[in-house]
């Protein structure tokens, strides 16, 4: 891990690598919950936009390595859509049919 942190070009800190993780998990805990999984999606959201702008400025490859936060934000986002229900009232996938 320490090892990683320095090729994205941090310093290569026990620390840097503790606090990211210990970020993570808060934001997964806060999604994991009902009341709260919505601030969970956005800070989980906003933390994977950070992978992506770290690898982007490394120059890492675009499928495998940048758009990785990508795919688990959507995965992120698509759950929260799935579960709840306001959220598919405010984002309907079709129009609601028109009853003649």
């Amino acid at each position: 891990m320490i090892k990683s942190i320095a090729e994205l070009g941090y310093p290569p800190s026990p620390d840097l690598a503790r606090g990211l993780g210990i970020v993570a998990l808060v934001c997964t805990a806060l999604y994991a919950f009902p009341r709260t999984a919505m601030l969970g999606a956005i800070l989980l959201t906003a933390y994977m936009g950070g992978t992506v702008a770290t690898h982007f400025r490394v120059g890492n490859p675009l499928f495998t390595h940048m758009l990785f936060g990508v795919y688990l934000a959507v995965l992120v986002r698509g759950g929260l859509y799935l579960r709840d229900a306001r959220i598919r009232v405010l984002l309907p996938l079709r129009s609601p049919s028109a009853d003649i």
